[in-house]
């Protein structure tokens, strides 16, 4: 067979890079909040992350989503999850790197910089595949929850902080590894969790029997799960565990798998609980109080997770223009190209500094600050991510519309972090909640605010819009989204001003501060230094 043209012009693989030190920003900020030290620690796993062997693992475990084996051969209940096998590696290379329950372990070791260190990695590394990141996330975030009940606590977080991953149902405290679920949303309900009608009913031995139908119950192959469910005393939080203390199974009928937009190589199922053994956690008619222990942490990691899929798609665009040319030149040198990709590149840098600035409380323990700081960015940074990833898409013209390319994957997974814990209206209404219970939380997230105060005159133009914007209370609820997003952009701005190159804070305070910025990405203002934006956020070669 003859040849028909000799192919040329074409964007090699992008393989060989470290998406953790060879990113600028991700970096910097990695060591402004802990220290180098910290950042060598995630060497290897950062040249795992952009080897071919684990964007292979990524993209097969995508395609080869899991499948619910209800039954056994001979017909016994066993309501069991299969994954490929690249899904365990992803699992086994995220555990055992420390991406899971193992900083709070590390909070007794004496390392102040652990949570830093694993959003750095979880960044990182979750490019690589998206869906394997919940049941991680979940592992991380039970343990603050759990500790409402020490004895609960004692029992398992051994097995939840461990570096070891340790796949099947088994009863847990017999694994060196464990991993964490949750069970909160109902059919009636969805985020109204105190609608929730999922009972549980005290039995003589101390425990309780649960009944209900679990319409999300995300990673059902975990070996244990925060449900909540109702007492007299209201809802209430209990751990369920797959496997009980004497080696049989809790009742768990997982009733169907999810189909979903993306995040396919995750298992998402409904759950049915009939006479379900559980442990109350915390106080009876105050589980939400303790489960949101367990969101504030969740929700950290969708502003981590958006901030990675920012990133990723940000990457491939910039490869991909690094090596395309039209019209007599490499996209990369044209001008209006140039524009895109560092506004794109704004936008990464801004969601990357303030991810890891929010990690940071965590190992500070300033609470007040995450609680506010935490629900602004989850809504701004998570509802930021599909049109960033679009824009991205869009870089790559119809090749970037083909699944070869990777970015498909990373626009369905895109607004998964919009909607997971809390969509938009919720979260927004969440930072009303946040700063109406508490003045510490607007103190703390103001104070951090006004350490760039009179740096840049159009970031202390949008602060006096923000305090403007809270003087009116009557129709605070009305314009929740329009603060949430406000307070996001002014935490974003000052950590810029005070830690980014003086042509990024410009160029981010010209566009989304300076009052001028235009409804699509690739609309920066004449003067940027755009060339060096693009520079900054390019990943070399290892």
């Amino acid at each position: 067979m003859s040849a028909t043209h000799e192919v040329a012009n074409q964007v090699p693989p992008m393989a060989g890079h470290d998406p953790i030190a060879g990113d600028t920003v991700l970096a910097e900020a990695c060591v402004r909040h802990a220290d180098a030290a910290t950042l060598e620690s995630l060497a290897g796993l950062g040249r795992l992350a952009g080897s071919e062997r684990a964007q292979e693992w990524g993209r097969v475990a995508n395609e080869n989503p899991p499948k619910l084996r209800t039954h056994d051969r001979y017909g016994h209940r066993i309501d069991e999850v299969e994954f490929h096998p690249y899904w365990h590696e992803l699992m086994r290379t995220a555990v055992e790197n420390g991406l899971a329950g193992a900083p709070w372990r590390a909070d007794d070791d004496g390392n102040r910089h652990a949570h830093v260190r694993r959003a750095a990695g979880y960044v990182g590394w979750t490019q690589v595949e998206m869906g394997h990141a919940c049941p991680t996330t979940m592992t991380y975030a039970v343990v603050p929850a759990l500790r409402r009940t020490p004895e609960l606590a004692a029992r398992y977080e051994p097995g939840l902080t461990s570096t070891t991953y340790e796949f099947g149902l088994v009863e847990p405290g017999s694994k060196a590894g464990l991993i964490a679920g949750m069970g909160m949303t109902e059919k009636q309900g969805g985020s109204d969790v105190r609608a929730n009608t999922t009972r549980a009913v005290a039995q003589p031995d101390g425990t309780y029997r649960l009944t209900g139908h679990k319409w999300f119950t995300s990673a059902p192959m975990s070996d244990l799960f925060l449900v909540l469910a109702q007492l007299d005393e209201g809802v209430s939080c209990f751990l369920v565990p797959r496997v009980l203390p004497d080696g049989s199974r809790n009742m768990f009928h997982v009733q169907r798998l999810k189909e979903k937009l993306g995040d396919r190589s995750n298992a998402s199922s409904e759950v049915e609980f009939d006479g379900t053994a559980g442990w109350l956690v915390g106080e009876p008619g105050r589980g939400v109080r303790v489960i949101i222990e367990m969101v504030n942490m969740t929700r950290l990691d969708c502003v981590l997770g958006s901030a990675a899929t920012v990133r990723a798609a940000l990457t491939q665009a910039i490869h991909h223009s690094r090596h395309r040319s039209a019209f007599g030149a490499l996209l990369v040198d044209q001008p209006l190209m140039q524009n895109v990709l560092a506004d794109l590149a704004v936008e990464s840098e801004a969601a990357t500094a303030l991810a890891i600035r929010l990690a940071a409380a965590v190992d500070a323990g300033e609470s007040a600050f995450l609680r506010l700081a935490g629900a602004a960015a989850k809504f701004w940074v998570c509802k930021r991510t599909p049109g960033v990833v679009a824009e991205a898409m869009e870089v790559l013209g119809g090749n970037g519309y083909v699944e070869d390319s990777g970015l498909p994957r990373l626009y369905r997974q895109a607004p998964l972090n919009s909607i997971w814990e809390g969509s938009g209206n919720v979260i927004a209404l969440d930072v009303l909640r946040a700063m109406g219970r508490s003045s510490d939380t607007l103190a703390a997230v103001s104070a951090e605010i006004e350490l760039a105060r009179g740096v840049d005159g159009r970031f202390d133009d949008a602060v006096k819009r923000l305090h403007a914007e809270l003087g009116e209370p009557d129709q605070l609820p009305f314009r929740a989204r329009r603060i949430a997003g406000l307070l996001a952009l002014c935490l974003q701005g000052s950590l810029l001003l005070r830690h980014s190159p003086a042509t990024v804070a410009d160029a981010f305070c010209a566009s989304r501060l300076g009052g001028d910025w235009g409804a699509v990405l690739g609309t920066l203002p004449a003067g940027t230094a755009t060339d060096k934006i693009v520079e900054r956020a390019s990943v070399p070669p290892v």
